[in-house]
């Protein structure tokens, strides 16, 4: 077993075990308790009364933080025609047609996100089983797949994130970083709490939000009142 940092234990005793604190309070704490030296992100853990066995208990989506992320996305888009020139001056970091279909089959995976047009979706499959399980694979439901490929690269650009339950209904979100203002960081937490309550499906019985968590990266976690997340809900 690895055994925990100094750093780290200090941060620890910082954090009230079996409190939850009010969303200002646990923001501000997790940022005060947050003690590596890069500008760590800033994440929501969601635990879920959900079965994600059932395909309609399987909450995904995407939204744009409000705030950004704070990150540096880099963009692949495959697409032909016109919007090649439209996705290049949208500011999408690689462009192409075949030719970045054929890169990405040898091996190339120096992006963060793939966005494609409906047309290019046939040849995007061959390279599936490449892109699939780096969860890269363009999805219409998350907007990836769009013939306005210049609009999807601007809302990437701009922080947008994707969420996914897990197998065990619990969903990971980055709300921004270490450095963000706390009412920044505050604005995005808003922003991913409120569509991921609107997600609930009609099938989940019982308590839906069980436990909601705030962390950086590696700092602790800290617990949030699950009823004040509720009432932030617009």
């Amino acid at each position: 077993m690895k055994k925990k940092s100094k750093r780290y234990l200090e941060a620890v005793s910082k954090v009230e075990t079996n409190k939850n604190y009010t969303i200002d309070d646990a923001i501000k704490l997790s940022k005060e308790v947050a003690f590596a030296k890069f500008d760590e992100t800033v994440e929501l853990a969601f635990r879920l009364g959900v079965d994600p066995r059932h395909a309609d208990q399987m909450i995904r989506g995407a939204l744009a933080l409000p705030a950004g992320t704070g990150k540096d996305v880099k963009i692949c888009v495959i697409t032909s025609g016109e919007n090649i020139k439209k996705a290049e001056e949208a500011g999408a970091d690689y462009v192409g047609s075949d030719d970045i279909v054929t890169k990405i089959a040898g091996g190339w995976l120096e992006f963060d996100r793939v966005i494609a047009s409906p047309e290019m979706m046939g040849k995007i499959g061959r390279i599936g089983r490449i892109l699939g399980p780096r969860g890269l694979m363009p999805n219409p439901k998350l907007g990836t797949v769009t013939p306005d490929v210049a609009k999807a690269v601007a809302e990437q650009k701009a922080g947008k994130v994707e969420y996914r339950t897990d197998k065990n209904g619990v969903i990971h979100v980055p709300i921004g970083k270490k450095s963000f203002e706390e009412n920044k960081i505050r604005e995005n937490f808003n922003a991913v709490v409120t569509a991921i309550v609107k997600a609930k499906p009609a099938s989940a019985k019982g308590t839906y939000l069980k436990s909601l968590t705030i962390s950086t990266t590696m700092g602790p976690g800290v617990k949030i009142d699950t009823l004040e997340a509720f009432q932030s809900v617009k």
